[in-house]
């Protein structure tokens, strides 16, 4: 017991993890003070909200770094029941309201705060327990794939009313990745896909929203001053910076971008750090990634390395959609760039998620220094 408590967290990590809060802090500034005097607010309006969540996630995330991790299993159940009974709440008039046509947002005096972040959270966890608790029983679909799956549809139908099919598709990706890495027999998946695949397609072209950024993708000069608009000033503002960008704070773009402090902040970096900065934060991502998994790989229970696994996969999946949207690789979803895009709920959850990476590196490290010993 006395080497498990002494066991060390993953310092290389850490300062990833720091260094991608460190510049996603500064960027956001320098992307929304423009946007916050628009709405006759403090320039610092939203710069100031955001580190308030900061320094409540980063709280958290030290806490749940330090949980012993038999106390997070046997919290999962309260997480996942509590998760569903937020992610209701938007529906609730008083708390949530529709915004564009979504109801995905709490709303509490000048805060807000989007359940289906906390839902991925909740799923990541009970998907990691459930798959090591059924982990010899995998090749009996009906009693141990079926009910997770149900659980999963279930999160996923909440957030789809939420009018918020991006968010919806991403929760369930993931949960895929998840049954994928626990070597599930690939005709269960072909299964699924004959289902979900049509019913996917059939809501997308049967959702005018979608249709518009289908067709605004393929041509965002089609509807220049409508839903091909972000797209063609995304563009613009991401390949404008050159090689060394325009200096931080003298980006031009962001006066025109809507939502250039959250889904389209990518773009703001490579206006005023040009090629330079966005190849730094896809560098830092590309770290991120490897020690992530590195922890899942040697973790040596099987609820560990889900749990990391899936808490890598999320983030980097998020970071890797902004980034294609940004680009014009694929339609605009609505998914924010974790560490960077403005939101108190994504720095919460994403935080959390980083705590319990490092608390399961210092497992990790703990039960080598137990071997050693």
């Amino acid at each position: 017991m006395e080497k498990i408590r002494r066991g060390q967290i993953d310092y290389f990590l850490m300062v990833i993890i720091i260094l991608l809060f460190g510049v996603g802090i500064a960027v956001l500034f320098s992307a929304s003070y423009f946007h916050a005097e628009k709405l006759g607010k403090n320039p610092q309006y939203f710069f100031n909200k955001q580190i308030v969540w900061l320094v409540l996630g980063g709280f958290l995330a030290y806490l749940i770094s330090r949980a012993p991790l038999d106390l997070i299993r046997r919290s999962i159940p309260v997480v996942l029941v509590s998760a569903f009974f937020i992610s209701l709440l938007p529906f609730v008039p008083g708390l949530g309201k529709s915004i564009n046509g979504a109801r995905r947002w709490i709303f509490f005096f000048d805060y807000s705060f989007q359940p289906s972040e906390y839902v991925k959270l909740a799923l990541i966890l009970y998907l990691a327990s459930i798959l090591d608790k059924k982990e010899k029983k995998l090749n009996d679909p009906l009693n141990s794939l079926l009910p997770p799956l149900i659980i999963v549809s279930l999160f996923v139908v909440v957030i789809f009313l939420q009018n918020d099919l991006s968010t919806a598709a991403f929760v369930f990706f993931i949960a895929v990745s998840m049954f994928y890495i626990a070597k599930i027999r690939l005709m269960y998946f072909i299964y699924v896909a004959t289902v979900v695949l049509p019913i996917g397609i059939i809501i997308m072209f049967t959702k005018t929203y979608w249709v518009e950024k289908i067709m605004a993708f393929l041509d965002p000069a089609s509807n220049s001053q409508g839903t091909g608009y972000q797209i063609i000033v995304s563009r613009i503002s991401l390949t404008s910076g050159g090689m060394w960008g325009k200096g931080m704070g003298m980006g031009v773009q962001k006066k025109y971008l809507p939502e250039a402090s959250s889904d389209f902040i990518f773009s703001v970096v490579g206006e005023e750090l040009g090629f330079i900065g966005l190849f730094f934060i896809i560098v830092l991502f590309a770290l991120f990634g490897m020690r992530g998994f590195g922890i899942a790989r040697n973790s040596k229970e099987g609820f560990p390395f889900f749990l990391a696994f899936g808490i890598t996969s999320c983030i980097l999946v998020q970071a890797l959609l902004n980034m294609f949207v940004v680009a014009g690789l694929i339609p605009t979803t609505g998914i924010p760039l974790p560490f960077f895009s403005h939101g108190g709920s994504s720095i919460v959850i994403t935080l959390l998620m980083c705590g319990i990476l490092l608390g399961l590196s210092r497992r990790n490290g703990a039960a080598e220094g137990a071997l050693r010993g």
